[in-house]
């Protein structure tokens, strides 16, 4: 069996590092002005490792941008997420959800209070491998989802497993 790891704080800044000067290369070729609000959106969600919402990503950057507006974050996240520069995360969840890590990679959600890890799982990248399509559906991608309870909630109510809508399915 193959390892599958949380992919944690460990090299999270020279990724965000990396993948700034990537974004502005990108942005060059692909004919996108490079402005200070994307930058500062982009840099707040690298920075962050728990998948935010827009309205998190909003306070961050209106730290450095005071007049920035809740819409331009909107903007600008859902932008990023049209030309690859970020991820959206919405399963399991009520409102949008974002990851800066474009890198293969898959997740795993706490049931309960919906934290967002990323999981590095090598196994599952071969999943699909070598398939075009999945019947009449081309294949783009695959992105594995884990439903789990996180240890925080399990130490909460213990002696309780998880309820039927929890548990996972197969």
């Amino acid at each position: 069996m193959m390892e599958v790891r949380l992919l944690g704080e460990q090299g999270r800044g020279e990724y965000a590092a990396a993948r700034l000067a990537e974004f502005v290369a990108n942005c060059r070729r692909k004919k996108m002005a490079v402005t200070p609000q994307r930058l500062a959106v982009l840099r707040a969600l690298l920075e962050s490792g728990d998948h935010p919402r827009a309205d998190r990503i909003y306070a961050r950057v209106r730290r450095e941008h005071p007049r920035i507006s809740l819409a331009t974050v909107h903007r600008t996240l859902e932008r990023l997420c049209d030309v690859g520069e970020a991820r959206k995360v919405t399963p399991l969840h009520e409102t949008a959800r974002y990851d800066g890590n474009t890198r293969p990679h898959h997740h795993v959600v706490c049931v309960r209070c919906k934290r967002v890890e990323d999981l590095e799982a090598p196994e599952f990248d071969t999943l699909l491998a070598g398939r075009q399509t999945l019947g009449e559906f081309q294949l783009l991608g695959c992105s594995v989802e884990v439903r789990a309870l996180c240890h925080r909630c399990g130490k909460r109510m213990p002696g309780r497993s998880p309820s039927q809508s929890e548990r996972p399915t197969v």
